[in-house]
């Protein structure tokens, strides 16, 4: 994938996939709110604005048959939500799913997450969604056809105001700045960076010119830092939300 994505696709296509590979089994494929939560700090940290969409899933096969999954009201029971999550990137027109794999027809085809292209509304709903209430959006994945319809404003209500949701809120952050971390390792690659400079996302830029070659480690609660020269000549290692960039550089999304 890197070495063939364009530029305006690096970020959007990988960081999914890495956050697929850094789970490797220890987290559970279906736990679509955290997985979007998680990412949305990914992608924002290195530029790239996310936003939540609520969806309900239809999987089709060849013969015609298959099966709905989720619901377009979902609710909490427990700790536990039965509903569906997606990612949608605004300035791309992408779509990410990335736990789709939970459904067993999908991850026997074993291509990984799904992103595709999809058409928003430029200005949004009233009520804060990108993408109207009870529009399709209908991907190819293998032989089966995967068609997601958009639910309403309560569903992404109750997934961002619930208190599970809240209370992991500083996980999901703190883990979407390591996975945008090492986002940022695999992109200063050879015969990556090049493109990677060309991305159409000026933090994305900035970041790279700011850690360079840097060597970088993670510590045993699994948090990334990266060895920059502080104003004295002397080595600190920093988180990425600590490096410091240029005033006129974007702030990271999610910005409040």
């Amino acid at each position: 994938m890197l070495e063939h994505a364009k530029p305006d696709q690096l970020v959007e296509l990988v960081l999914p996939y890495l956050w697929v590979a850094l789970a490797d089994g220890r987290v559970p494929a279906n736990i679509c709110v955290d997985a979007c939560m998680t990412l949305r700090n990914a992608y924002g940290q290195l530029g790239v604005r996310a936003e939540l969409l609520p969806v309900d899933l239809a999987v089709r096969n060849q013969d015609g048959g298959g099966t709905r999954y989720c619901s377009l009201t979902p609710s909490w029971t427990g700790t536990s939500w039965n509903g569906h999550c997606v990612l949608v990137l605004p300035d791309s027109e992408r779509f990410v799913d990335a736990t789709v794999e939970q459904f067993d027809e999908v991850r026997e085809i074993g291509m990984g997450p799904m992103v595709g292209r999809v058409a928003l509304s430029t200005r949004g709903t009233q009520d804060g969604l990108l993408m109207t209430p009870g529009a399709q959006v209908v991907l190819q994945r293998g032989d089966l056809v995967l068609t997601y319809t958009v639910a309403g404003p309560e569903a992404l209500a109750s997934i961002v105001e619930h208190p599970e949701a809240v209370a992991h809120a500083d996980g999901h952050r703190r883990t979407g700045v390591n996975i945008a971390s090492y986002t940022l390792v695999a992109l200063r690659g050879e015969g990556v960076r090049g493109r990677a400079m060309q991305a159409p996302h000026p933090r994305l830029r900035a970041l790279l010119r700011a850690v360079g070659d840097a060597p970088f480690e993670a510590d045993e609660a699994g948090d990334v830092r990266f060895l920059l020269p502080d104003p004295g000549g002397q080595g600190q290692w920093l988180r990425l939300d600590e490096i410091p960039l240029l005033p006129s550089v974007p702030a990271a999304w999610p910005r409040r």
